[in-house]
């Protein structure tokens, strides 16, 4: 697998983002300077195929911010993103009896859907499975900072059959959006923890067929409105429904060939980037379906994360060709490219992060005032003397052409004097 990108990268702008892979590490990665390249700063757990990390969810408090992790062992990991401290770790089971053993979730029933809730609720985490069982967690942090107290999780069941594959919350985190495969796109009242709206299959096609439900990616088109909802399926549809409208999608249009593997919304509220299983990335405009355009240099591997920047033209993305790979979202250029040793399951983008600046206090404090008043006098007295030996310059070069000019008139008198005695 190459290591190296055919297109030239141009250097993106400061900011800070967080890879998870397969190995269960989480690396950081950052890049300074206002056309700089991303770097590995730092590097957080070991590595370990049974902690392989599922599903990520970053709470953009920004007094408390706080990062979910969800691993292939069934441990749900608390994290402070600004340093990887761990606030809190425990091991989730099943809300259901029947598929539970001991208490704990079978190893064929993984995490598919994680969010961490903002300070609105507190302490509290989304967790949705293959199965279909979601549950919303409590937990307090011990004073140790190394463990969970669950509090009376409340649950319920997503589907009776086939299974789950996609989960999201809106920005308000009242209502969350689950698909699958065999399971229809479904819209949950969280507050109440029952279905509010379920989508209808699409009819059949002109020659009589009927494609299978298979949804694959999920996303609300704006943060502030749950009503537009935006699917991937397998079937490489990207589909839009409007849930005040009717049940069956209001715009629907194929892109490739591949299955739409992840669908990120833009903070326009009308636009979406869309990543397939080939590594194929673009953007369309969902009110008319029109593609406006794929992202400069194909990736090489599947896409399974897109993270968009809260507030520059920057998007990210990452798969399984190990690359994290940032983009301008106006121009679809790459920017700048990371090659990171394992295969990547997602990537999000730290909005606390600020730049550090050229100049800091410390640079200030070591200079001496007595050093610079000295240089100070210094320079004047060098400009002083300077000015001095200029104006004596001046006067001796006058002073030599009245001499000159006397002689002249002299030597003229001289001569008349000269002729009139001849």
């Amino acid at each position: 697998m190459p290591r190296t990108t055919v297109i030239e990268c141009q250097g993106c702008p400061p900011l800070r983002a967080l890879t998870f892979d397969a190995l269960g590490l989480i690396k950081v990665i950052q890049v300074q300077g206002e056309k700089g390249l991303p770097e590995v700063v730092d590097r957080w757990g070991q590595p370990d195929p049974d902690r392989a990390i599922l599903v990520t969810s970053l709470s953009s408090d920004h007094e408390n911010p706080r990062l979910g992790v969800a691993r292939k062992n069934r441990v749900v990991d608390i994290l402070d993103p600004r340093n990887g401290a761990v606030c809190g770790t425990c091991e989730v089971g099943s809300t259901d009896p029947s598929q539970s053993v001991n208490g704990r979730r079978p190893d064929n029933d993984p995490i598919i859907g994680l969010h961490v809730f903002r300070k609105d609720r507190a302490n509290k985490f989304l967790e949705c499975t293959e199965k279909g069982n979601a549950i919303i967690r409590s937990f307090k942090t011990d004073v140790d900072m190394t463990s969970m107290a669950l509090d009376s999780p409340a649950g319920w069941k997503i589907c009776g059959s086939g299974s789950v594959l996609c989960c999201q919350v809106d920005g308000t985190e009242k209502y969350a959006t689950f698909g699958g495969k065999g399971v229809e796109l479904n819209l949950w009242d969280l507050e109440k923890g029952s279905k509010s709206w379920t989508a209808k299959a699409p009819p059949r096609d002109s020659i009589g067929l009927f494609a299978p439900t298979w949804v694959t990616a999920v996303t609300f088109l704006s943060k502030e409105d749950h009503r537009k909802v935006v699917i991937g399926t397998s079937q490489h549809q990207v589909r839009l429904y409007d849930i005040a409208a009717q049940r069956r999608p209001i715009l629907s249009f194929d892109f490739r060939e591949y299955p739409i593997k992840v669908i990120k919304e833009d903070l326009d509220g009308y636009t979406v980037f869309v990543g397939t299983g080939s590594g194929d990335l673009a953007s369309f405009d969902t009110r008319t379906g029109k593609l406006l355009g794929s992202f400069k240099g194909k990736c090489s591997g599947s896409i399974r994360s897109i993270a968009r920047h809260p507030e520059l033209p920057v998007v990210a993305s990452c798969g399984l060709d190990r690359y994290l790979r940032i983009w301008n979202t106006k121009t679809r250029e790459l920017l700048a490219a990371a090659f990171l040793k394992q295969q990547l399951t997602s990537v999000v983008i730290d909005s606390n992060f600020v730049a550090e600046t050229t100049t800091t206090a410390g640079d200030a404090a070591d200079v001496n005032p007595d050093k610079v008043e000295s240089e100070v006098n210094h320079v004047d007295k060098v400009e002083i003397n300077e000015h001095s030996a200029g104006s004596k310059r001046k006067s001796s070069k006058k002073d030599g052409k009245k001499q000159r000019e006397e002689d002249g008139k002299k030597s003229k008198i001289k001569k008349k004097k000269s002729k009139i005695d001849i």
